[in-house]
């Protein structure tokens, strides 16, 4: 929810950059904004635990794009400080729990899996 309310908040921000920018910088925050809910979507649907966490690796870089975006809009006058500040937090809010979900995901990864008890049948016969 906070990944898709973000992207809907990159494209009002993003109405009020200038015309010439439709096809530069508005089209690549627009996009990277997109791909954050996309990606998190499309590797929940993968069905492994491998490209679930590829994916949200994706997303989470989708994020810095639009950070970097946010800042550069600010340098070039395309935005108040307070307006790219509003999206900055917005995307610390959208970055937390992401990155809690990728660190889960390689937790359970890395447990090792459960051995079998050393006399019993499958073992005698493996």
């Amino acid at each position: 929810q906070r990944a898709i309310s973000l992207a809907a908040d990159v494209y009002t921000f993003s109405k009020t950059f200038p015309m010439d920018e439709r096809y530069g910088l508005t089209q690549q925050i627009r996009r990277s904004a997109v791909s954050v809910p996309s990606n998190i979507a499309e590797g929940r649907g993968r069905g492994s635990t491998r490209d679930y966490r590829h994916f949200l690796h994706q997303a989470r870089g989708s994020l810095y794009e639009i950070d970097t975006h946010i800042a550069l809009a600010e340098r070039l006058g395309y935005c108040s400080a307070s307006d790219a500040a509003r999206i900055q937090v917005a995307i610390v809010e959208a970055v937390k729990p992401l990155q809690g979900l990728i660190a889960s995901l390689i937790d359970r990864s890395a447990t090792p899996p459960a051995t079998r008890h050393p006399l019993s049948p499958d073992a005698m016969y493996a």
